[in-house]
């Protein structure tokens, strides 16, 4: 079951002047991907601060995408935790809201052994709602070993992986063992990679670059289905430079700095994070407008 093929955006959750979620900026973006080619939207996922949601919010954020989209596109939860049983009660919650697939971490800070993320995984699939694993062993201290796959594709309700190792090995090595798994998607995590990982076999891109160009990542992954492999190569190679301040400081500060900028109105971080450096701020302004999307 592949639950989209593209870009998928990992979509910041606004805030108002009370560091309160801003549903009305909420609302907006939601209609700025209906509008402009977004395939998927994963909500309360990092970029959206899922660690500073109480249960309730995420809760909350999820209902209302899932009503907007209204079978639009797939809303994708984010539902992971470091503590299974918490990841599943909040997985089915997702289930009865009505999101399409739920987005789970491996778990973090505890950890786990490579026996005990199967077990994780395979507790989490009995609620029985699409699961993309989330991989990203920057945050998590914790990486899926390519073999590991083997045993994770046993599971039911295991669709898909966001691969955000930033080893491209890796992800040939995790595309090698799934190539023969039809109903089972890669997707890149890293904006960085988006073409080198469709050239591997991938589904598309988890992004937080798609927050704020949406048609072009949509684009990008679209052309290289297509055949149009060198504009989608020209696609990727042109926002490398935005790519790299916007992962300058921890997401989501630069992404949601870059929309503040541009007039979407997202507020602040919660803390711990923090407004960003001014140097990282005056470079991530030049490298917008080099891409003529803010005033100059």
């Amino acid at each position: 079951m592949k639950i989209f093929s593209g870009s998928g955006v990992a979509i910041v959750t606004p805030f108002d002047t009370n560091n309160e979620i801003d549903y009305k900026s909420f609302e907006k973006l939601l209609e700025f991907h209906f509008e402009n080619g977004t395939d998927a939207i994963v909500v309360c996922g990092t970029t959206g601060e899922s660690a500073t949601l109480s249960d309730e919010e995420k809760i909350s954020l999820m209902e209302f995408a899932v009503k907007k989209s209204d079978g639009k596109i797939p809303i994708i939860a984010g539902t992971g935790s470091n503590n299974t049983n918490h990841a599943k009660k909040l997985t089915m919650r997702a289930k009865e809201i009505g999101a399409d697939a739920c987005l789970v971490v491996t778990p973090y800070y505890n950890k786990t052994t490579q026996q005990g993320l199967i077990e994780h995984y395979a507790e989490i699939s009995k609620v029985g709602l699409p699961i993309i694993i989330y991989n990203v062993p920057s945050r998590t201290g914790l990486n899926i070993l390519p073999d590991t796959y083997k045993n994770l594709l046993q599971l039911e309700n295991i669709v898909a992986v966001k691969e955000a190792s930033g080893n491209i090995s890796q992800v040939a090595e995790i595309s090698m063992l799934t190539q023969n798994e039809k109903n089972f998607s890669l997707y890149s995590g890293n904006d960085d990679q988006i073409v080198p990982t469709l050239s591997l076999g991938g589904d598309g891109v988890i992004s937080v670059l798609a927050n704020i160009f949406p048609k072009q990542v949509h684009d990008m992954c679209q052309k290289y289905f297509s055949g149009d492999v060198k504009e989608s190569l020209n696609l990727q190679l042109k926002f490398i430079p935005l790519i790299k301040n916007l992962f300058c400081e921890v997401n989501p500060i630069p992404i949601k700095t870059a929309m503040n900028i541009m007039r979407f109105e997202v507020g602040e971080c919660r803390l711990p994070l923090t407004k960003m450096s001014n140097e990282n701020y005056k470079n991530l302004v030049e490298s917008l407008k080099q891409l003529n999307s803010i005033n100059q």
